[in-house]
């Protein structure tokens, strides 16, 4: 019987097949850290068996949602189809779709106004602007690094994500508060928002800055997190517009059914909702 072992050399050949397919650093990253985390989970040089992959999700069921748990498992089945360990994969866990969004993890246009005030009052230039720019833009952080100065003179970002690119446009303001900042900052050429080092700003750095503000501003730190202000974006546009396709569009989602989670109502809208049918008496 055929033993699976997971050893160093596999994985080094495994971040080499998924840098030869052109995935995002940031997947490769995770990817990467979710087989580590299963790996964890043997005896030591331990081999690799469904038993036991099924034994890590139902691990996994038990603290993390379904979303989260289907994104470790999808990791994982993806290096075992690598390495031709086809027997070990494991199905991803059945969902029911999502009516309504939880509010417990929703950033209000309020919550991001208490946030901007906070970094005003802190005095946090750079955490301000790139708040205002995720919100008013809806990129994804690792699309961050292509809003440079250059971008500015234009009002035009050419965006790459997900293995393709889009066109993101600025707003004039945008550009001019965004150019007074590079100036103030003497960042002549390259990203607009850079750490001390120079390097882009990443979900790490950011995530980072934005929970020590939010302890400043006494919000819940479970609603702020980079991720949210691309939904605060989706959520604006689409009670503004009410233009579905538009807005995938924007996104840049390959389908308008990804582009329905950003835009789900709460229970307390639906509430409401149900309430003006006057069909309680």
């Amino acid at each position: 019987m055929t033993q699976y072992i997971i050893t160093t050399e596999a994985m080094a050949a495994f971040r080499r097949y998924l840098m030869a397919a052109e995935r995002r650093p940031a997947t490769i990253a995770k990817y990467l850290r979710e087989v580590q985390a299963f790996t964890q989970t043997l005896p030591p040089g331990g081999p690799v068996t469904k038993e036991t992959v099924l034994a890590w999700k139902r691990t996994l069921v038990q603290t993390h949602a379904p979303s989260t748990v289907n994104g470790k498992l999808a990791a994982l089945n993806t290096f075992f189809a690598f390495l031709g360990w086809g027997e070990c994969r494991v199905k991803p866990l059945r969902r029911q779709r999502e009516l309504f969004r939880d509010p417990g993890r929703e950033l209000h246009k309020g919550d991001y106004l208490r946030l901007l005030a906070a970094a005003r009052q802190a005095r946090n230039w750079r955490l301000y602007y790139l708040m205002e720019t995720l919100a008013s833009t809806g990129v994804r952080i690792s699309e961050l690094q292509y809003v440079t100065v250059q971008t500015l003179r234009t009002g035009r970002v050419w965006a790459e994500g997900k293995g393709k690119g889009r066109l993101v446009l600025l707003t004039p303001k945008l550009c001019r508060v965004l150019a007074k900042y590079c100036r103030q900052r003497g960042i002549a050429a390259g990203p607009v928002f850079v750490t001390r080092t120079g390097r882009p700003m990443d979900r790490s750095n950011i995530w980072k800055e934005l929970h020590h503000l939010c302890e400043a501003a006494g919000g819940e730190a479970k609603r702020v997190f980079p991720h949210n202000f691309r939904h605060l974006f989706a959520q604006a546009f689409y009670a503004l517009e009410k233009d579905i396709a538009k807005l995938a569009d924007l996104l840049g989602h390959a389908s308008v059914e990804t582009t329905r989670i950003y835009i789900m109502e709460s229970g307390a809208e639906h509430r409401r909702q149900v309430e003006r049918l006057g069909l309680v008496v």
